[in-house]
């Protein structure tokens, strides 16, 4: 018989809530069931659990942790004050966790989270949507079977709406970085300009974000990364006068072709097989990439983040039966997180750093 893995959901109402709904996303499995729901917030509690038809309700997860036992964790909610202690807590009670992103605040919480999910023999996956299309996997063959030719740079930008900046790096950069990583491997190193009103961003303009992610700065970012065999990255955001959420995505050149890259379920993603990069060149036209393959019709219908997280939720329990990490791991979410802090790190020194960071706090704090 298949097992039935027991599932219990933390939101935080009115602090991040229940994320983009990893707590619903269990009610589309047949192999688990929701034992219980912990939420602060008394109304919401109750509404979070009648929405997953969750068995019991309790206002500290830490004792719905030590009372029922479940296998499963949806860290749901979008701030990140608390995600350290809440995957923590559940490694410690034996669970795996789907969490949301990002991963955390600083990278000696997410060393914590790391260290307490290896002790403990459990499984996190981060709820990075994209990584688990399967239109990025038909992207990832067309770059290995070389069809991009060698991979020269990787260019992304953030929503740029009023979170342009600083809040921006932090909430939407981790997909577009988490891409980078995802088709060119990790960053060896990384060098930023980080401004305010057009000059360099000084202690004066740290400021607390919002979704209680911390330190952040800025209303102008520029990175540069380097990736193995030559290959940059790069990645920019600013509060944009013109344009604002258009150009969210990633762009990858090659030698021989281009492919634009959105986010999400079943992202935008197509194919310009001109090394010139340039349709009014060669005359050659974009080519639409499906989960079917190269200017293929699309076979799937479900575009909803809701699918996403379904794809995410099986896999975690694939890894759990499989003793494997999941597509997208606590490793992953850890390494978005860095290519983050490297920015603040690079303009705290005023030179490239090289990654893993030796620097394990905040670099805003310690400019």
């Amino acid at each position: 018989m298949a097992n039935v893995y027991r599932v219990a959901v933390i939101g935080r109402t009115g602090k991040g809530n229940y994320g983009h709904d990893l707590d619903v996303v269990w009610r589309a499995l047949d192999n688990v069931e929701i034992v219980a729901v912990a939420d602060e917030h008394e109304q919401g509690r109750a509404a979070a659990a009648k929405r997953v038809q969750a068995r019991r309700a309790y206002a500290d997860y830490r004792a719905m942790l030590d009372q029922e036992r479940p296998q499963i964790v949806s860290v749901a909610d979008r701030w990140l004050d608390a995600h350290r202690d809440m995957v923590v807590a559940c490694a410690r009670a034996g669970a795996s966790v789907f969490l949301e992103k990002p991963m955390c605040r600083t990278l000696a919480e997410a060393d914590e989270m790391v260290r307490a999910c290896e002790m403990h023999h459990v499984k996190l996956a981060i709820a990075h949507q994209t990584r688990y299309s399967p239109r990025l996997r038909v992207v990832r063959d067309l770059i290995r079977q070389g069809q991009l030719g060698d991979l020269l740079e990787l260019r992304g930008r953030g929503k740029e709406d009023a979170r342009g900046g600083g809040q921006d790096l932090m909430v939407l950069g981790t997909h577009v970085l988490d891409l980078m990583r995802f088709l060119a491997g990790d960053a060896r190193w990384c060098f930023a300009r980080v401004t305010q009103g057009g000059r360099p961003v000084t202690r004066t303009e740290v400021r607390e974000g919002g979704e209680g992610m911390g330190p952040i700065a800025g209303d102008h970012i520029t990175a540069t990364y380097g990736f193995d065999n030559g290959a940059q990255g790069f990645f920019g955001t600013h509060r944009a006068r013109h344009g604002a959420t258009t150009r969210f995505g990633l762009n990858v050149y090659g030698t021989r072709g281009v492919l634009h890259l959105t986010t999400g379920t079943l992202p935008g993603a197509y194919f310009l097989d001109d090394p010139s990069w340039s349709p009014g060149r060669s005359r050659k036209a974009w080519q639409e990439i499906t989960s079917a393959g190269l200017g293929k019709p699309e076979p799937l219908t479900d575009n909803s983040l809701r699918a996403g997280n379904v794809w995410i939720a099986r896999d975690l329990i694939a890894a759990i039966e499989q003793d494997r990490q999941p597509l997208g791991s606590l490793y992953d979410g850890r390494a978005a997180l860095e290519m983050i802090l490297a920015v603040y790190e690079a303009h705290r020194v005023g030179r490239p750093v090289e990654l893993p960071l030796q620097n394990r706090q905040h670099p805003l704090t310690q400019l």
